[in-house]
């Protein structure tokens, strides 16, 4: 019982330390060495870029692409980045560029820093990303909800718009009906009622 004990403990300590030494796998958009990922001139934009990297990437290159925000999170799980290579990418410095701007003031090396400079909107064009303000942002974040309630808006009043004049077109046609209903009831006499009635038994004799 101790022999198979013993067994299992050296099985699964050789897996534990082959699970903590085998590498992630590298993203296939990228390229890897020695712990470099360089995912530049790639084409990526931030639907596309992967969703994490292997854990002991010590410089990540994410350089000419159509980067407009990096996911949250992405870059706190690389707990031994040094470097990680940003510019000539078109950043939003929208409240989306919060979290970039967080982890770009908490690195020494100033090189991450480097040519981040916002791509839009036309207010913000050129700035450094670090240099921001936050309250900048923060009033970027509440023009989307704002601009998506002023949407809902107008399309509830078209919508009543449409409502209301194709209760008014049936409204009015069934006023002309009834108008041309009642011009035929008057205009119709008793005479006329009896002629049809005779034409009707001379047409029904004629048959018989």
């Amino acid at each position: 019982m101790r022999c198979t004990v013993l067994v299992l403990r050296v099985i699964l300590s050789l897996l534990g330390s082959e699970m903590v030494v085998a590498p992630a796998a590298c993203p296939q958009v990228c390229s890897c060495n020695a712990g470099v990922m360089d995912c530049s001139k790639r084409g990526l934009t931030t639907a596309t870029l992967p969703s994490s990297f292997p854990p002991h990437t010590t410089e990540l290159l994410l350089n000419d692409n159509h980067l407009t925000a990096l996911p949250n999170g992405l870059l706190d799980s690389l707990p031994v980045l040094r470097l990680a290579v940003l510019h000539a990418n078109p950043w939003s410095c929208d409240c989306g560029i919060l979290y970039l701007r967080g982890w770009l003031l908490k690195q020494r090396n100033g090189t991450s820093m480097r040519n981040v400079t916002c791509s839009s909107p036309a207010h913000l064009r050129g700035r450094m990303v670090v240099y921001l303000v936050e309250q900048e942002l923060l009033e970027s974040c509440r023009y989307w909800p704002c601009n998506l309630a002023l949407a809902s808006q107008i399309s509830l009043f078209i919508f009543i718009i449409v409502q209301v004049l194709l209760l008014a077109s049936v409204i009015l046609f069934l006023r002309r009906f009834e108008r041309l209903t009642r011009t035929a009831a008057e205009t119709f006499t008793p005479e006329d009622d009896a002629t049809l009635s005779n034409e009707y038994v001379m047409l029904k004799d004629r048959g018989m």
